[in-house]
């Protein structure tokens, strides 16, 4: 009896979490992953749910970011300490998250709560690396959405004007973001958004299922603007 309580209460392993992963991989999952440039095929429900078992074990999250497998990179992001990480220790994950999914959960689930965000944001907004330079604009939508004090909006629409046309996909996915929120929060700006959208047509014939909104900035900003007038 008491080997058996023993056993049971025993810290999960790398080794051990690894697999159990690896025995949750649908293809069909991974086969739709990666049409959008990720290598997983984990049910994110299920992932979930470990990291639910787990719960926060930063030395285990670390030591599971070190396998560089993409499930177990989201399964570290879940679990982690957001604060315990040094500022140079986030710019260099980010650096090595080269698939969407993991970049996007490190961005918004680690970073957003660290209290280096913003020195962060500023350091990678003009990165020349399109990937980090995205993960700049991802934290400058969320100040335009929460805390636009000290921002140079009016900038920020030029600098989408002049480069959103001709920048990388993923980079001008977040720019587009960037341009939409603008126009929703911030009404004073908003003819200059829809024209700026109107005239550079990103993202203007993008596949939108029934009953989803359009990411094409001036068909979002309408839309999301004509819903807070009804609420």
């Amino acid at each position: 009896m008491t080997d058996t309580m023993v056993t049971d209460t025993m810290p999960d392993t790398v080794e051990e979490l690894l697999a159990e992963l690896a025995a949750l991989d649908e293809p069909r999952a991974r086969e739709v992953n990666a049409r959008h440039g990720d290598d997983f095929g984990v049910n994110l429900g299920k992932l979930r749910a470990i990291a639910k078992r787990l719960k926060t074990q930063q030395d285990l999250s670390r030591e599971l970011w070190q396998t560089e497998d993409t499930a177990a990179r989201l399964l570290s992001l879940l679990i982690c300490r957001p604060k315990d990480f040094e500022r140079d220790e986030l710019d260099a994950m980010l650096r090595d998250a080269r698939t969407p999914k993991v970049q996007d959960w490190l961005v918004n689930y680690v970073v957003k709560k660290h209290p280096d965000a913003e020195a962060l944001r500023l350091a990678w907004f003009t990165d020349p690396d399109p990937i980090v330079a995205s993960a700049g604009w991802v934290l400058t939508t969320d100040r335009v959405a929460k805390t636009p004090e000290g921002l140079d909006l009016p900038g920020l629409l030029d600098i989408i004007e002049a480069e959103m046309k001709d920048a990388p996909a993923r980079l001008q996915w977040e720019m587009n973001h960037c341009l939409a929120q603008i126009g929703i929060s911030h009404p004073e700006l908003r003819a200059r958004a829809l024209d700026i959208g109107e005239r550079l047509e990103v993202l203007k014939d993008y596949p939108t299922p029934p009953n989803c909104t359009s990411p094409f900035a001036p068909s979002w900003i309408n839309e999301i603007v004509r819903r807070q007038s009804l609420s």
